[in-house]
């Protein structure tokens, strides 16, 4: 077997640290500067590879050019080099939002909550640039430092409104279990069906779980509830309190015309009430000032509040704060020194190089730079007998797997949604133990958590104990 990935130096001082995510045309790296740990996220496409990418990347640039808002992740720079489009965006440290959603339980109320309201300030900025997102959805919300909410790719997004004039819309895209059903069946208007695919991410936020694979006529939990047929007693609505699904009820009207309106949702009393236990004190702030209720808040009782250990169980980690004009000088280094080459780079390492020695204080801030993820555990076996024992459980679970020569197993299957679901497992040697970190590559997020805690159980019995207290671990040595 090849040596195991190393981080890569792209140029002095700058270094390629960890993939952060995939999408339709390349992967998101992490781009850390070791002398002062500055970070910066940078997506990577191949014009070669995806030579339909070029007017979809200036589309998408243009359209974050416009955007200046807490919660809109924020487009730093960009530049073409090599047939290779980068395009250099602000670094979400706390992942993504459906990693902390635990499958079929969701999280606790006041989290989601929080999420929530943090996601319609984001819509709500927005819609007033005349902006529809047309893919919001768990894998598109990112977390930064603080664990506030930022809405990610710009890909599919699209204007609506120029000069004060509405355009309806046409283009049928989006994710199907978050798509309204309008955008399905033909011409549709921008902001009722962003609203919609926000009332299917509370769902998934309150019970860990999607309500249908796409609100079409061929499916039968969107009909009960089109059809208000028995609906409450089925899966997930009855994890759903009363006053939440009031609020969902009128999020989720399948008439646009009649959906709840922005103005309705930030003020209703779901959505201002403060819940029991709640961690969220420095957010109050988060709905519209402008709202009468967002000034009052309610106490609501606990007894039906949806607990979750994946809700409060990441590590809350300090980094340096960054001005914005620090940042844009990060960029203009970047595009000052860059060294072109004309692929991406097969960086999927998770962690840095024996290079770099963990007891320097600089590379202490790297460390705590890297992104969160649950999904990662060591286990006490052997990098061969490691790959043994996933193999035996990828076969028996019917997985399609393969690894390549970087000791890096990319998994594929058919979720329940009928939709395909491609993850990655990296295995790398250190201090005597593997870490074993999965990745969800394409497809749904809870999905992907589903298959993780069925594949954790199995390996039980060879789990190294005790909690992992970095968010990555430094390698000491290379695999076999």
């Amino acid at each position: 077997m090849a040596s195991q990935n190393e981080s890569h130096e792209l140029f002095e001082g700058w270094i390629l640290a960890q993939t952060l995510g995939e999408g339709a045309y390349g992967e998101v790296k992490l781009l850390i500067n070791k002398r002062n740990g500055d970070t910066i996220a940078m997506k990577m496409i191949d014009l070669l590879r995806h030579p339909d990418a070029t007017a979809s990347v200036r589309k998408e640039v243009g359209i974050q050019k416009m955007l200046n808002n807490k919660h809109i992740l924020r487009l730093y720079g960009k530049r073409t080099e090599c047939d290779v489009e980068y395009i250099f965006l602000e670094y979400a440290v706390g992942g993504e939002l459906f990693d902390r959603i635990e499958p079929d339980v969701g999280m606790e109320r006041h989290s989601a909550q929080r999420y929530f309201k943090q996601l319609l300030e984001g819509v709500i900025y927005l819609h007033s640039r005349g902006i529809a997102h047309r893919d919001l959805k768990p894998e598109n919300l990112l977390l930064d430092k603080n664990d506030n909410l930022k809405i990610s790719d710009f890909g599919m997004a699209t204007l609506f409104r120029v000069q004060g004039k509405e355009r309806l819309l046409d283009k049928r895209c989006g994710t199907l279990p978050y798509v309204a059903p309008e955008v399905l069946a033909g011409s549709y208007r921008a902001q009722p069906a962003d609203l919609w695919s926000c009332g299917i991410i509370l769902v998934a936020m309150i019970t860990g779980e999607l309500p249908w694979d796409k609100p079409g006529t061929d499916s039968s939990p969107y009909i009960k509830w089109k059809s208000n047929d028995r609906w409450t007693t089925i899966m997930p609505w009855r994890k759903v309190d009363t006053l939440a699904l009031s609020l969902l009820r009128k999020m989720l009207d399948p008439n646009p015309t009649k959906r709840l309106v922005m103005a309705s949702i930030v003020d209703h009393k779901w959505c201002n009430m403060l819940f029991e236990n709640s961690d969220y004190k420095h957010n109050r702030d988060c709905t519209d000032s402008s709202s009468p209720r967002a000034k009052r808040q309610r106490h609501g009782s606990s007894d039906d509040c949806i607990q979750s250990n994946y809700a409060s169980s990441h590590v809350q980690q300090s980094q340096p704060a960054h001005s914005d004009s620090r940042r844009t000088n990060v960029v203009q280094d970047i595009e000052a020194r860059y060294s072109c080459f004309s692929q991406p780079a097969n960086l999927d390492d998770l962690l840095l190089n024996s290079q770099m020695n963990p007891t320097q204080s600089t590379n202490q801030n790297i460390f705590q730079q890297l992104v969160r993820r649950m999904t990662r555990f060591f286990v006490s076996t052997d990098i061969d007998t490691s790959i043994k024992r996933l193999s035996n459980i990828f076969d028996h679970l019917g997985f399609t797997w393969k690894i390549n020569d970087c000791g890096m197993m990319s998994i594929s299957t058919i979720d329940q949604h009928k939709l395909l679901l491609v993850f990655k497992t990296n295995l790398v040697e250190m201090d005597g133990n593997i870490l074993l970190d999965f990745r969800l590559s394409k497809g749904c997020g809870l999905e992907f958590k589903r298959r993780f805690i069925k594949i954790k159980s199995m390996l039980t019995d060879v789990i190294v104990k005790g909690p992992v207290t970095w968010p990555i671990a430094v390698a000491t040595h290379s695999m076999p």
